[in-house]
Parts: structure tokens; C-alpha cells; sequence
């Protein structure tokens, strides 16, 4: 079902008039395809009139002066709440979700409203996954989530026209504007700006369908109260067992007032207010007497107190737990610096919070009129303090604050200590990546060793990464990147991320769309014990047979899993599930380049490689800093291959304390005289050889003269690739010829001294020809009761001639 739900026509005027939607470009494109239908073109005059008028639709959708949808909250069973920019003019309305019942208004029925944990464009709830993008077409898409719908009812949702109000403190003029809300017991908490300009930022508190017409809001235009925020997520959290002390925390990002005219920084804050704040009696009529507000630090610790830190908010994460007074708050942070690019995502306690309002104040004092301690009486009740009969039967509400509380409350908003997170370092972090880190949503799993924290965090180019962090010793923690997944074709940043623990998936939305994915592929980790335990992923676990989805249960069975270590040899039998790696014979032409392939299964691994020379009684490592030895991702290039060079080379991955062996290939270096010393005929010329004073080209010139321009990594990646289509044809090959399936075949590389490689196959005889760029390398295809054979041969010369080095 549909909404169609516009800006007012006289508004959509205004605001072009404003300059706020300019449709120049549409027009000239317009009178473009008329004058083309005069010169003669394949337009029509019908087709150009259609184009235009599709045309000017689509760009009006997608500029300024439209009504773009930017909250959609649960009100109760029957309603939910929406509010849209309205062409730079916010309104607000009630949807009817359609429930079999008459359209009618919730308050005057007197149905219960309660808290609901919903917030906008950064809340937690899958049914906001529709409207998770930066801006939205007026065309409100409510889907069967609301009020509990089953799919086989059909519903019929309505927008009653008489329950339209001003959004004016609720909803952002702007449709990019960052903004934050929270609806709860029949008040929507808004941190957003109420001007045209966006310029007026303010914390409001507005009653919803308008039936209470008193608000509660920040003073506007006091740098020392909000100073240009941008606004990241607003939360209720309770602070005691009395509802009279509950209070809703916002998460922003501002202009530091700590900071100098001439060194500007940006803080991350986190700022609360009391749920029962109604304002002062005779000062702060309609603004908050209890707003408090301190700084969030995300830093590393350096040399001498020089800490590293990651000033900008980009997003909160509210883990629940069992004690609802108690969440854990997680964020992800960036630099602000242009030299110094990373994020990091920091993880704090609601203890350290309330530790941070509960501790001394800032002041501006003394000459040079810096922030200081300040060190004067603090008045009594203690300012931020929520009042309470059970506290102090004297201070009923915010108006029964004495005078010197409310005088106190204008000018010292800023707490003095900063909140520290967790052992005072992030859990996750990425410097000079190619990425930043953007959204997050986490998922706490019981484990067979304990709980963990999965991370999923969202970046500026299409990517998911599923992360752990694990305490080690000295506060330390180990960061375990489980998956990095490219959700959508095109880079583009992941707006929002919503979690789903009931159906085990994840949603995450662009402005590409919306994908879904699943929390865990343990199928993916391999039909081994080892590669089960290795993986570290406390949502699998090895049953005996497979890799599965672990479930916590009472029953002792046979599940194995270590995330902690994840060292297998203590819950594997290595015997049975370790299969000895069987050894490729490679061959590769003196003074040519060879490539060995190893590639991990997870990106954890450390991949370590030794040879052992035909000589050499003991192996030794392959460093990175030796000559013609390239260390890449999908394995090791050996350049200008010299008689030494051969040998046993072992690919080792070393994963935390377990060391297994990935690949073995046994290298034989083909002597260059071999492959160029014998004398080429030319095609059509049986009896005519070509002439001895122009020595002949040797592999490694027709190898230079084949690869173009392309680096060593893009050479051996198209390589690679090239290899692995041969693979995949040479098996669907395979299945077609059900006769040939039981017998083996072996593959050939045949090298040709005229310039052309050629492949044969058999039994099939089957022949392929390979460009003169292809390097020397093993069989392609496993042989089984034969030995691979490399034949060297002139072009032209008779089969009989052919040389074989086995």
C-alpha cells in the first residue's frame, strides 16, 4: 500500500522562490529535443512533450522543494507517526495502519501510548529500513512490520487529512539535514534545527498531534548551550527504578566552545535532559533547567600524553542487557584532521556517563577568559538533577527549583571531565584504509567460552565488516575481522544498518536500495574441524560433521568452537581431519618469472613461506626483502629464475598459536639453452633456415613483448583469473563426457620457440593454443597415475623431434 502525501502546491512556489529548487538545466534539455524534432530527428512532438514532463517529475523528486519523508515512528497498535520537510515547510500526520477499524484519533480516544524505542533516520527498528536514506520521494511505503500485521491480512493505510500539524521542532526543513528523534509516552525528542536557513539547532521537546501546545527547548543562539550541531541519535535511558528519574541521552557532534577563535576543533558530545523538565518558573520559561552535556573521547594513548584521537561522531549503538539502567553505548569515530585519516569505534559505560555529569563543572573565568574547573558552591538540588518527591518532597517539578539553580543551569551546560571509554583505547580500528567506518549495529552471542560482541560496521564504500574484539592481558584487546562483504555493485555509503535477531539478518540500505544478508555463513568456513575453529566465529561451531550454527544448550554434546584462542589442536582431532598436502610439480625457464599460488581462507592469516634447495639438509624463510622474491596476496613470484632457485617451496598460514601448510610445489628450473639453442624453420619454408647472425628471441623476450604496460600484481591477477576459467570449462567439460569422467587427465604445458605456447591434453588429444605473455607453470589439471611432462619443440618440426624432460 501507498500514500500519496505532496507538499501543498503554494509551498512547493515559496520555496522555489527561495532559490531552493532550480530547474534551469530541465528546461534547456527540454529545448533541446524540440529543436531537434524541427532539424529532422527520431523525436516526436508527442515523445518530446512526455520526456519533458517525466523528465521535470524525476528532478523534482530529487531536489529541495518536495516533502521527503524523514520520521516514521510506531505511536501505538492502531497509529504511526510521519513527518516530511513539506518543501521546506515540516509537517507532521498520524497513518492509519488498517486494521479493520474506522479512522479515528488516538488521543481523544484516550488509548495508552507507550514508550516506544524508534527513532529516525538512526534508529534500530527494521520497519525503518525503507526510509533509511539521506532524502525520500513524498510516497510514504508502510509496510506489514507496523503494529504486528500478520502477511495475510491486507492491509489499508490512511492518511487522515485532519491529522496533519506543523513539524516545525520535529522534522529538519532541510531533507539532508542531520537531525535525531525519539518518540516516547506521547512526546517526540528532537535534536534539529526550526529555521529556513537551518542555522537555529535546538534540543525540543513537542507533544505529538498536538495535544499539549507547551514545549521545552534549548536557548537559541548560545554557543555555550549548542554550538552548530549536527546530531547523531537521541536514546531514553533510565537512570533509576523511579520513572521520575528517566532521561533522554543525545549523541552529537559540535563546534568545541573549549577551543580557540583561531584553532577550531570539533567535539563529539553526549547530552541529557530530564523526561519531567517542564522549564522554569520566573527564568528559563520553555527551556530546559536540566541540560547537561559532556565531551566523548575516542583516543590511543601515545609517548608523553600525546594521544591520538578521533574527534567526529558518526554513530551509536545502544546495546541493551538485562539491566535496562545499564547498556552499553557503542561509536564509531573519525579524524578530523586532513593529514591524519582512520576511524575507530570506542565502547563506553553508562557508569562513566553518569560519573562525567556527576563530577565538577566548567567555567569561563580569569583573564584571558578560558574553560576552566569550576571550583564555587554549586547549589542545591545539584543542578541536572531530576526532580522528585522521593528525592526531595520540596521539588515537585523544575518550576520549585530555587533561583540560584536556574541561574547556575544558564551558564554552566559543559561538564568539566570527559567520558573515557573502556580501557581507554578503541576495540576496532582503521588507519589509512581505503575506507571509513560509518554505521554500526552489534549483536551480543553466547559463545561455548562466554559472550562476545559482534560487530557490524558500515562503510563509505558498499562494505559490511563483521568484527569481534577479544580481551588479551594489559588491556589490551585482539581485533578479528570475520567477513568483509561488498554489499551493493557501486561504491556508494551504507546509510543505516538494522539488525534483526529473531530472523537472524541484517538490513542495510543506500541509496542504491536495500539488502539483506544473514548473520552468519558457517557453511563457508569448510568441511573440516580445523577450519571451523580457526574461523573464530561464535555463531558456529563444529558438530562432529560440519561447520554449524551454534545454539547454547544445557545437553552436553559434541561442539567444538574456540573463539577466544582459536587454537584447534585442542578441540579437533588433527589426525583424522588433516589431510596430508599433496605436492605440484612446478617447471619454469631460466631467467623467467614463476608464480606459486597460496591463498588463505581467512583474512586473519598470516601466510609464511620456506624452501629447501636440492642441497640443503633443513629448510630456511623466504623474507620479503629479498631479491626477485615478490610476497603477494594470492601468493609468491619468483622473478628471473635462476638454477638455484629450485627446490621444495611450503606455504605455511599461521593463524594466533596454530601453524598448518596451505600448498607445496617442488620448483625444476629449466636451463635457457634447452628452450632457444635449437634452430626454428620458417612456416612455408621447409627447406629454408632462418638466419644464425640474429640469435633467435629468447621466452623471456616474448614474455616482455606480451605483457604491454600491466604491473606484476595486475599481470599474475589476469593470470590467475585467466587459469581459473580454464578450470571451470575443463569440469563442465568434464560432466558432459560421462565416458571420459573416470579417466585422468593431464594437461601439458608445451612451450614453442617460434612464439606460440601450445597445450595438449590427453587422451583426448585435444589442443590449445596459449599467448606468447603465458608463464611457465605447473599442470593445470591434477594427474593421477602419470607424471607431467614439459615437450619443447621447434614450430613445424615433426612430432618424432620432440624432447622430453620429465
Amino acid at each position: 500500500m501507498r500514500i500519496y502525501w505532496p507538499a501543498p502546491k503554494e509551498q512547493v512556489e515559496h520555496c522555489r522562490q527561495a532559490g531552493k529548487n532550480v530547474l534551469a538545466h530541465t528546461r534547456e534539455t527540454c529545448e533541446i529535443m524540440k529543436t531537434a524534432v524541427g532539424r529532422g530527428r527520431t523525436f516526436t512532438l508527442r515523445r518530446t512533450a512526455l520526456l519533458c514532463v517525466a523528465f521535470e517529475r524525476r528532478v523534482l523528486l530529487q531536489t529541495d522543494c518536495a516533502n521527503h519523508v524523514r520520521l516514521l515512528q510506531p505511536f501505538n497498535k492502531t497509529h504511526a507517526y510521519v513527518c516530511g520537510t513539506g518543501a521546506y515547510h515540516p509537517v507532521c500526520a498520524f497513518v492509519d495502519l488498517g486494521h479493520g477499524t474506522e479512522v479515528r484519533e488516538p488521543e481523544r480516544l484516550g488509548e495508552s501510548v507507550s514508550s516506544l524505542d524508534c527513532g529516525c533516520a538512526s534508529s534500530r527498528h527494521p520497519f525503518l529500513r525503507q526510509f533509511l536514506g539521506r532524502r525520500f520521494s513524498p510516497r510514504i511505503i508502510v509496510n506489514q512490520l507496523f503494529g504486528g500485521l500478520r502477511p495475510s491480512q491486507e492491509p489499508s493505510f490512511q492518511l487522515p487529512p485532519h491529522t496533519v500539524e506543523s513539524g516545525r521542532g520535529k522534522c529538519p526543513y532541510s531533507p539532508l539535514e542531520p537531525f535525531t528523534a525519539r518518540l516516547s509516552d506521547g512526546n517526540l525528542y528532537a535534536g534539529t534545527s526550526v529555521d529556513f536557513m537551518g542555522t537555529n539547532a535546538a534540543i525540543f521537546r513537542t507533544s505529538v498531534y498536538g495535544s499539549s501546545p507547551h514545549y521545552i527547548r534549548t536557548e537559541a543562539y548560545q554557543d555555550h548551550w549548542l554550538n552548530e550541531p549536527e546530531f547523531v541519535g537521541s536514546f531514553p535511558i533510565p537512570d533509576t527504578h523511579s520513572p521520575d528519574d528517566d532521561k533522554i541521552y543525545f549523541f552529537f557532534r559540535e563546534t568545541a566552545v573549549e577551543s580557540s577563535q583561531w584553532d577550531r576543533h570539533v567535539y563529539s558530545r553526549v547530552a541529557r535532559v530530564c523526561k519531567n523538565d517542564i522549564g522554569g518558573k520566573r527564568s528559563l520559561i520553555n527551556r530546559w533547567t536540566t541540560f547537561l552535556k559532556a565531551r566523548l573521547v575516542c583516543s590511543v594513548p601515545g609517548p608523553d600524553g600525546l594521544d591520538t584521537h578521533f574527534d567526529e561522531l558518526e554513530d551509536v549503538f545502544v546495546l541493551e542487557t538485562k539491566d535496562l539502567q545499564n547498556p552499553v553505548i557503542y561509536g564509531v569515530f573519525s579524524t578530523s584532521s586532513s593529514v591524519f585519516k582512520g576511524s575507530a569505534v570506542c565502547v563506553y559505560s553508562m557508569a562513566s556517563i553518569r560519573a562525567a555529569f556527576n563530577g565538577p563543572f566548567s567555567h569561563k573565568e580569569g583573564p584571558d577568559y578560558r574553560w576552566v574547573e569550576y571550583k564555587g558552591r554549586i547549589p542545591y538540588p545539584r543542578p541536572g538533577t531530576c526532580p522528585s518527591e522521593t528525592y526531595d518532597p520540596l521539588h515537585k517539578s523544575t518550576r520549585d527549583f530555587p533561583d540560584d539553580v536556574i541561574s547556575f543551569m544558564r551558564a554552566h551546560q559543559l561538564m568539566w571531565e570527559p567520558v573515557l571509554p573502556i580501557n581507554r583505547r578503541p576495540v576496532f580500528m582503521r588507519v589509512s584504509a581505503p575506507y571509513s567506518l560509518r554505521k554500526i549495529v552489534v549483536d551480543r552471542v553466547d559463545a561455548e567460552d562466554g559472550q562476545y560482541d559482534v560487530l557490524y560496521l558500515g562503510t563509505d564504500d558498499s562494505k559490511i565488516l563483521k568484527v569481534i574484539s577479544i580481551p588479551k592481558e594489559n588491556w589490551e584487546t585482539e581485533e578479528v575481522i570475520l567477513e568483509e562483504l561488498t554489499v551493493f555493485q557501486k561504491l556508494t555509503p551504507i546509510l543505516n544498518i538494522e539488525l534483526s535477531t529473531k530472523r537472524q539478518l541484517l538490513y542495510v540500505s543506500s541509496d542504491l536500495g536495500l539488502a539483506k544478508l544473514p548473520l552468519h555463513r558457517c557453511q563457508l568456513y569448510g568441511q573440516a574441524c580445523m577450519d571451523c575453529c580457526l574461523a573464530r566465529d561464535p555463531y558456529c561451531a563444529w558438530d562432529g560433521t560440519t561447520c554449524s550454527t551454534y545454539f547454547p544448550s544445557n545437553k552436553r554434546r559434541a561442539r567444538r568452537q574456540d573463539v577466544r584462542y582459536g587454537d584447534p589442536r585442542n578441540q579437533c582431532d588433527m589426525e583424522d581431519g588433516s589431510k596430508a598436502v599433496e605436492e605440484r610439480l612446478i617447471y619454469g625457464v631460466e631467467g623467467n618469472s614463476t608464480f606459486l599460488e597460496c591463498v588463505p581462507r581467512s583474512q586473519q592469516t598470516a601466510v609464511r613461506w620456506t624452501v629447501q634447495h636440492p642441497l640443503a639438509h633443513n629448510s630456511r624463510d623466504l623474507l620479503p626483502m629479498e631479491e626477485r622474491v615478490v610476497h603477494m596476496k594470492r601468493g609468491l613470484l619468483l622473478q628471473r629464475l635462476d638454477p638455484g632457485d629450485a627446490g621444495l617451496y611450503t606455504c605455511l598460514a599461521q593463524e594466533h598459536t596454530f601453524s598448518h601448510i596451505l600448498a607445496r610445489y617442488r620448483l625444476l628450473v629449466v636451463p635457457r639453452q634447452r628452450v632457444v639453442s635449437t634452430p626454428v624453420r620458417e612456416p612455408g619454408n621447409s627447406g629454408t633456415l632462418p638466419q644464425y647472425g640474429q640469435p633467435p628471441k629468447s621466452y623471456k623476450d616474448w614474455h616482455l613483448m606480451g605483457t604491454g604496460s600491466l604491473s606484476v600484481d595486475e599481470y599474475c591477477e589476469q593470470l590467475w583469473y585467466r587459469e581459473k576459467r580454464r578450470q571451470q570449462k575443463l569440469r563442465s567439460l568434464k560432466w558432459k563426457q560421462a565416458a571420459d569422467s573416470r579417466k585422468a587427465r593431464c594437461a601439458l604445458t608445451v612451450v614453442n620457440v617460434g612464439g606460440l605456447y601450445e597445450g595438449e591434453e590427453k587422451p583426448s588429444g585435444d589442443r590449445k593454443k596459449w599467448s606468447s605473455s603465458a608463464l611457465i607453470q605447473q599442470p593445470v589439471a591434477p594427474c593421477e597415475g602419470g607424471s607431467a611432462v614439459l615437450r619443447l619443440f621447434p614450430q613445424g618440426a615433426p612430432r618424432s623431434s620432440f624432447e622430453d624432460v620429465t
